[in-house]
């Protein structure tokens, strides 16, 4: 995890993604490319003439090299190498241009002016757009140790052993893995067809020489899925959740819920995504 890609914007969760990219690039001596982008592409709809938009585009300007200004100060006294990407449309065309020339993206758990408890629609597009792995980081995390024990969501679901491959370098440097898997009805024929049962994730990790708990979680009554993996993450004190995103397709999930959205409404832990 040598290559990291973090999402500079001025929200909430800057300051605590900043500091997972700089313990990230630290223990495995890598280099930051911090991307910014700054919203310029847009017309206001009683706009005709372009006045306002035009006005809009300089203020945004002058507003984003003071923020990145702010920024590099910080990185300036960091001791870790980093360079800066920044064009004037979307994040996430910028952060999808980039991505697969690096071994990670790191992104904040919330949208700017996005209201809590819902999910982050930004993460929800970017893991559509983006094959390298996404770390989710919460705006109260301070840290990131790449020593510490790890809970691998596992459903049996090819995005799960696609992201527990993509997180094999994380793994290989944690103090424990945890392989945890709940309880629960398969709806269809279709989904036993690529059940990939836990112990499949075990021998797995043993080709790389790790050991790991084979966790079996019964569903408690009037708890999700969600709620139920995260409860056994915090009691194996687990510095983050590795999990496969959107294991049925975006409007199922969207229409109908499921983990990955329930997952990232509120996140309490770092979660490393990969679709």
């Amino acid at each position: 995890m040598r290559s990291i890609l973090l999402h500079v914007h001025d929200d909430k969760c800057l300051e605590a993604r900043l500091q997972v990219a700089l313990d990230m690039a630290r223990q495995y001596k890598g280099r930051i490319t911090c991307a910014q982008a700054a919203p310029y592409d847009f017309g206001m709809p009683t706009d005709f003439y372009g006045v306002m938009s035009a006005e809009m585009m300089i203020d945004y300007g002058k507003t984003s090299k003071q923020f990145r200004a702010v920024v590099e100060k910080e990185l300036s006294n960091e001791g870790v190498p980093w360079s800066w990407v920044s064009s004037s449309g979307s994040a996430m065309n910028l952060i999808a241009g980039h991505a697969p020339i690096h071994d990670i993206v790191i992104v904040g758990a919330h949208d700017p002016l996005q209201l809590h408890g819902s999910p982050s629609r930004f993460v929800g597009e970017l893991l559509e757009r983006v094959r390298a792995p996404i770390l989710v980081v919460p705006e109260d995390v301070k840290s990131f140790d790449v020593e510490s024990a790890v809970a691998v969501a596992w459903n049996g679901a090819p995005e799960s052993a696609h992201a527990l491959r993509a997180a094999q370098p994380l793994l290989n440097r944690s103090s424990s893995v945890h392989v945890l898997s709940v309880e629960e009805k398969k709806k269809s024929k279709r989904e036993d067809k690529f059940d990939l049962p836990s112990m499949e994730a075990s021998e797995y990790l043993a080709q790389y020489d790790m050991k790991s708990e084979l966790v079996e979680l019964p569903r408690e009554k009037g708890a999700s899925i969600a709620e139920t993996l995260v409860k056994a993450a915090k009691k194996r004190e687990a510095g983050y959740i590795v999990m496969g995103a959107y294991g049925h397709s975006r409007f199922r999930e969207r229409i109908l819920g499921g983990v990955t959205r329930d997952m990232l409404r509120e996140p309490q832990l770092p979660l490393f995504l990969a679709h």
